[in-house]
């Protein structure tokens, strides 16, 4: 067996390879890592078992099952998914035809395009530290390869220290490498695995389905004073039309709103925002969003949709205004706000009756609404009952236990019997405070539906019906973790962050939650506009200019990386030697000199003759250097009998 199949160097390879693609066995089709994960293992055996290599026959046949498990997934060979699952398929395929060393390097190159294409996937900090941990690996086998004594620990010692020689050099090109960002038909159209989150339409249970999911939507962090928990609404979809189970949007959002401006008052907040990957093109803001970007835009109903790929991370500075006067109702508004599936039933108009929205104005007919929803035994839940039938009225007649979409379409419904126009608003609302980083994070759980009421002379106006119900989930967030089997819902402290300092757990999460809010924000999310702030912050204001320092910066980290290499440690001066040349200097005074390869005792022996008076000196001396130079137990007794014989020689 040659090198290049040495069975430690096979061994370490197939271990690397195995390394790098075991994380995507949670993005790749089950058929093609499974069929990856044969090929490894036949390789494995392949090493102690070189006989059961399959034959040119048998890799013709595997290659046609690669191809046909590729082409089975209707995913083609372009994009993420194909690409991926192509090159995966071609790593497994090669491990089973190597022959010569240049076979080992393919695999190895090939397999860093299949490390690196981790990060279409999952860009966290956690898989970046993976990544480049398995890269190390790779690299060490690469040293491995090229080692004439095959050892692992010194293939890793050396790629760890070519790793650190790089790190320096990588951060000065990522910061100041001109950014470039690709057009949007360059990106992949891969579907971004299912997320749970809110949608464009309503139905009872709808939110509440969300109210147990911990994942992430978005993270918020301000500039100067935050505002309180009551008034932290992220507005999203505004729904308007209803079969009455059912809420949607209005089809037509693009018409423009030329008979009235929006007056704002009230201290305004400076936030920046940073979504996570979503499959729908809208931006949390809160309520009421007035200053914002491209490629930012407000739709009529006042949401925020972006023109940007939101399958990524993107980040948004924004102002709202807490207070805000939307003006008179266009009659397209207005059409949409009165909106009814049909004659409402008897029981919905003697409720409405009975609380005058006939006959009365309609903020007081709002107050009498609330204050049955809050005096009456409804209750607030997350698994309210089924209402197949008629939902709106077996909610407010029988079962009285519901979650927020309950409550805000039953607001909306009574509002509009009564002839009042009104409208569902669904998005967020609390998130939680993360003292360490000084941002708020919202969540899943923090899914929320609430109404708004068009009143003459203040536009639309929230009311939010849950308040009414529990006041506490507008004050304070759900606590996931003790969620009770009924649907009972526990409340956690609005300001949970001051309470984290003790709770070792929380605290530490917490610190967790800030690493990852600064690695998103400041290393994934370092696009163009990132870089020209970051940039401008130094005077750095020009790509020429940030071209110079780049330059400069890499010559430097050069400079000092080649005078690390070239820099040869002087050797250690052994005191021994230092004065037995002492002695040799003394001789060569005399014309006696020792010839260079002449040993001491040899060299000792050719003198005596020439200096018999000194005969026993020499040879005192020439013993004493040699037991002390050569001797298993040099000690310092010796070494002073040698300094003193030398001292004490003359001439």
């Amino acid at each position: 067996m040659n090198r290049a199949q040495n069975k430690d160097i096979l061994i370490f390879l197939l271990s690397s390879i195995g390394l790098i693609v075991l994380p995507h066995v949670l993005h790749l089709h089950f058929a093609v890592f499974g069929f990856f994960c044969l090929l490894l293992a036949w390789r494995f055996v392949g090493i102690w078992k070189p006989e059961y290599l399959p034959t040119f026959p048998w890799i013709f046949l595997l290659i046609v099952c690669g191809t046909a498990i590729l082409y089975i997934q209707h995913r083609g060979i372009l994009g993420r998914d194909g690409g991926t699952s192509l090159f995966v398929v071609a790593l497994g395929l090669k491990l089973m035809e190597i022959k010569t060393e240049r076979d080992l390097y393919l695999i190895n190159y090939l397999a860093f395009i299949v490390a690196a294409s981790q990060f279409l996937y999952e860009q966290s900090i956690l898989m970046a530290a993976y990544i480049l941990f398995v890269c190390g690996v790779l690299l060490a086998t690469l040293v491995f390869i090229n080692s004439h004594v095959a050892n692992t620990t010194v293939a890793l010692k050396k790629a760890t220290v070519i790793i650190a020689q790089a790190i320096p050099m990588a951060i000065v090109v990522f910061i100041l490498f001109p950014r470039v960002e690709p057009p949007r038909w360059l990106l992949f159209n891969d579907r971004q695995e299912a997320k749970m989150g809110l949608s464009d339409t309503m139905e009872p249970g709808s939110i509440s389905d969300l109210g147990t999911s911990d994942e992430l939507v978005f993270r918020v962090k301000f500039t100067g004073v935050i505002p309180q928990p009551n008034q932290r609404y992220w507005r999203g979809p505004v729904l308007t039309q209803t079969n009455g189970k059912k809420w949607w949007q209005a089809t037509d959002l693009s018409y423009l709103r030329n008979l009235d401006k929006v007056s704002y008052s009230g201290q305004p907040y400076q936030y920046t925002l940073m979504m996570e990957p979503q499959e729908k093109d809208w931006v949390f803001a809160l309520d009421m969003p007035v200053d914002f970007s491209s490629p930012l835009q407000r739709n009529a109903n006042y949401q925020l949709i972006t023109s940007d790929n939101l399958r990524k991370r993107s980040e948004f500075k924004l102002t709202s205004y807490p207070n805000y006067n939307t003006g008179d109702l266009t009659k397209t508004e207005l059409q949409d706000a009165l909106q009814l599936p049909g004659a409402p039933s008897e029981k919905i108009k003697q409720l409405v009756i009975q609380l005058h929205g006939y006959d009365s104005k309609p903020k007081d007919f709002i107050n009498a609404l609330l204050r049955h929803f809050r005096q009456e035994d409804f209750h607030y839940t997350l698994t309210p009952p089924l209402m197949e039938d008629k939902p709106i009225e077996t909610f407010l007649f029988e079962t009285r236990h519901g979650f927020c979409s309950h409550y805000a379409s039953a607001f909306v419904y009574l509002m509009r019997v009564a002839g009042i126009p009104s409208r569902v608003v669904t998005g967020y609302q609390g998130g939680t405070f993360n003292e360490v980083g000084n941002f708020l994070e919202i969540k899943q759980a923090d899914a929320h539906a609430w109404t708004e009421v068009w009143l003459d002379k203040e536009g639309w106006v929230r009311f939010d019906p849950t308040a009414a119900i529990a006041p506490e989930r507008i004050e304070k967030n759900i606590d996931i973790s003790r969620l009770t089997q009924d649907g009972l819902i526990q409340f956690s402290a609005a300001n949970e962050g001051a309470h984290a300092a003790f709770n070792f757990l929380k605290q530490a999460r917490q610190l967790w939650g800030h690493v990852d809010y600064n690695w998103q924000r400041w290393v994934i999310n370092y696009n163009t506009a990132n870089q020209s702030s970051f940039m401008s912050a130094f005077g750095i204001k020009d790509m020429k200019t940030m071209v110079y320092w780049m330059m400069g910066f890499v010559g430097i980290i050069t400079a000092i990386l080649s005078l690390f290499l070239l820099y040869q440690k002087p050797k250690p001066v052994n005191r021994t030697l230092l004065v037995f040349n002492k002695f040799l200097k003394k001789l060569a005074k005399v014309g006696l000199t020792k010839n260079p390869g002449e040993g001491a005792r040899d060299f000792a022996e050719r003198i005596k003759p020439e200096l018999p008076e000194q005969a026993e000196t020499i040879e005192a001396i020439t013993s004493a250097f040699i037991a002390q130079h050569y001797g298993s137990r040099p000690t310092e007794v010796k070494f002073r009998r040698l300094c003193r014989l030398v001292a004490a020689f003359k001439i």
